[in-house]
């Protein structure tokens, strides 16, 4: 940098004292604006820096939250639509007054809710007045209560799944709903309702660095590591919101939401913005200063001297929440500032050389302690950036291995359903083995008496007599390698292949390998409800091991009964198939029929089954994309329903 001759002392010919004063304070004011941008531009770039590598952790961060809450919210998503399958509730809505039935129902909501780890499960009638709960016998019992204003009950009478989140008015406690119509002939009888704590992912969330926040379509923190914030508002609620929540008192225990006093800085994505918070907002979590949202507000006196927060968000799928993540701003504010301060020396250092020449001394001292000072915020730097550098390696380390694990668990776990699937083929084709005997022993007889029969007649010279024995030989032999044929087809062991599949072929095999059983038991079979040009995706082989247990399972249950027939019927339902397998027999036992598919249940005598073959058939339909079901048909039997994804004949013919 130029030093102006009045910096030396010296002053211009002519020139008036007042000119060199004007000179070194015009020098010395853009000196001073040199280093003031260099230091602004310094700070901006690192906190800029710093912001998207914290954008880039906390992504992941938020991410692992959302699907922590997703899950935790589907988890119980099934419940209330099993209770329409449940006969005793179905009959109660039809009966209310009938006060065994009511006994029945609320013990069983009360079993079902213990053993979903859910808070309550109640069944109310199409006026919402609650017939029947799971804490029936409890002082806040929901039995006589009436929640036709609450949001869930009046989606469920619309047809819709319903999900609410509020403070309940007989319980006292926050929760979360599903509710669900239930149906019977079609017809909607009642709804089934469904509460879950979820304050549980509040002291998840107490322990983490950063603040996580969930709130409602309303703009309502419900969900929070913040005890301060739960139930206040991220702005102020219009008059029409605040007149909806009166009516669905939602939030009636905590008063009126009041506004957390979030103000939004700057905005950095749809997603992701710079926030601050006043002071009165951080009380009551220790260990963090100050928290962030995302809703602008006016700024008040104390807001200059708030701290800066980023807050990143994502919306919960199936749901108007939105959950979001405030992680501090001070270590990135604090990197910037070592940024500035290290530009601020550069730049002083450089100003330092300007004045050597006068000032020779001074600057050499100067010069020293700006290096020093420049060397100590270089080496915390370095040390800072070490440290995280080791931070973020280790968790890829230990990323890297969890995935490791996670793929042998899934190869594992594989294996030991393909041996859990080859193991019942076996079982199965044991099961066979005296039929499959008696199918065999018929010809081989055969065979011995007319090869004796041929010898005789080639003696006689009537070779004529002798063709036809050959011909009637050849047949048989055909027929016994058909046998055979199909036991190898049968218990050949190959990983699935879904392919386009006639549906009757694979029936028809399933019934060639059991039909020494169903003449034994002296059982009929009716599958003219089978088209012969239906076609789903599966593997023959493994489907055909479905039906094959299907078939044994039907033939056990109908030993004692009088009429013997099992039915099997196919249609085709829009990009389904529906295949049916029902029998004559007893049914199945309601409190059977929520284990029916567990390993190793049965309802069978010691030693005759392991209880593995209906969970067998559950797998093997899962790994087609399918479903497998049973229920009791209404006029008498049981009846096991397969679904699978339909295919043309075209895509069939293709493969």
């Amino acid at each position: 940098m130029p030093i102006p001759p009045d910096m030396h002392g010296d002053t211009l010919p002519g020139a008036p004292p007042s000119m060199s004063l004007r000179r070194r304070l015009i020098t010395g004011g853009l000196s001073a604006l040199l280093i003031a941008t260099g230091v602004v531009l310094a700070y901006l770039w690192g906190e800029q820096t710093g912001v998207r590598a914290l954008r880039q952790t906390m992504a992941h961060r938020l991410d692992v939250y959302a699907v922590g809450l997703h899950s935790e919210l589907t988890r119980y998503d099934y419940l209330p639509g099993i209770l329409s399958l449940n006969k005793d509730v179905i009959a109660l809505l039809q009966s209310p007054d009938d006060t065994v039935m009511l006994d029945r129902v609320n013990r069983y909501l009360h079993t079902v809710n213990q053993k979903a780890g859910s808070s309550d499960i109640y069944v109310m009638n199409m006026e919402g007045l609650t017939l029947a709960a799971s804490n029936w016998n409890a002082a806040n019992s929901f039995v006589g209560k009436n929640f036709s204003y609450r949001p869930y009950f009046t989606d469920a009478v619309k047809g819709l799944p319903g999900r609410f989140y509020g403070i309940g008015t007989v319980s006292q406690a926050p929760g979360y709903y599903f509710s669900y119509g239930i149906y019977r002939d079609n017809r909607m009888v009642g709804v089934a309702a469904l509460k879950v704590d979820l304050d549980k992912l509040d002291d998840a969330w107490l322990r983490a660095d950063e603040r996580v926040v969930v709130v409602d379509e309303n703009g309502i923190v419900f969900l929070t590591s913040v005890p301060d914030w739960k139930f206040k508002a991220l702005a102020p609620l219009s008059a029409s919101t605040q007149a909806q929540l009166a009516v669905t008192r939602q939030y009636h225990l905590a008063g009126e939401p009041g506004p957390i006093g979030l103000n939004e800085v700057r905005v950095l994505a749809d997603d992701a913005s710079v926030v601050r918070v006043a002071q009165r907002g951080v009380q009551g979590h220790a260990g963090l200063r100050d928290p962030a949202g995302g809703s602008a507000t006016r700024l008040g006196p104390s807001a200059f001297i708030d701290p800066l927060y980023l807050a990143q968000s994502r919306a919960i799928p199936g749901t108007g929440w939105k959950l979001i993540v405030l992680s501090d701003m001070g270590p990135i504010r604090s990197r910037a500032r070592i940024s500035a301060i290290s530009v601020a020396f550069a730049l002083a250092f450089l100003g330092i050389s300007a004045l050597y020449v006068r000032q020779r001394r001074r600057a050499i001292a100067q010069n020293v302690a700006a290096k020093e000072a420049l060397q100590r915020a270089h080496d915390e730097l370095e040390r800072k950036v070490a440290l995280r550098t080791g931070d973020l390696s280790n968790a890829n380390l230990h990323l890297q291995t969890e995935i490791a694990e996670r793929k042998r668990a899934e190869v594992v776990l594989k294996a030991a359903m393909e041996e859990l699937v080859q193991a019942g083929k076996m079982a199965a084709l044991g099961q066979m083995s005296a039929g499959v005997t008696h199918e065999l022993n018929q010809p081989l007889a055969a065979l011995r008496t007319l090869s004796d029969n041929a010898i005789v007649l080639l003696q006689r010279g009537q070779t004529i007599e002798v063709e036809a024995n050959l011909e009637l030989i050849s047949d048989l032999i055909t027929r016994m390698g058909k046998i055979t044929g199909q036991l190898k087809k049968f218990a050949r062991k190959s990983p699935a292949e879904l392919r386009p599949t006639s549906v009757s072929t694979v029936i028809a095999d399933a019934v060639f390998l059991m039909g020494q059983r169903f003449r034994e038991a002296h059982t009929d079979l009716d599958t003219s409800d089978v088209p012969s040009d239906m076609h789903a995706y599966c593997d023959a082989n493994r489907l055909e091991q479905v039906f094959v247990n299907l078939f044994g399972n039907a033939l056990d249950s109908m030993a004692q009964s009088e009429t013997r027939v099992v039915t099997v019927s196919a249609r085709e339902d829009g990009p389904v198939v529906r295949i049916a397998v029902r029998d004559r027999g007893a049914g199945i036992a309601p409190e059977h029929l929520p284990r029916l598919f567990e390993p190793f249940f049965t309802t069978k005598e010691q030693g005759a089954g392991l209880g593995l073959g209906l969970a067998i058939s559950a797998g093997i339909v899962r790994e087609f994309g399918g479903t497998l079901k049973a229920r009791n048909h209404p006029d008498g039997g049981a009846e096991f329903v397969i679904q699978l994804r339909s295919a043309t004949i075209e895509e069939s013919a293709d493969a």
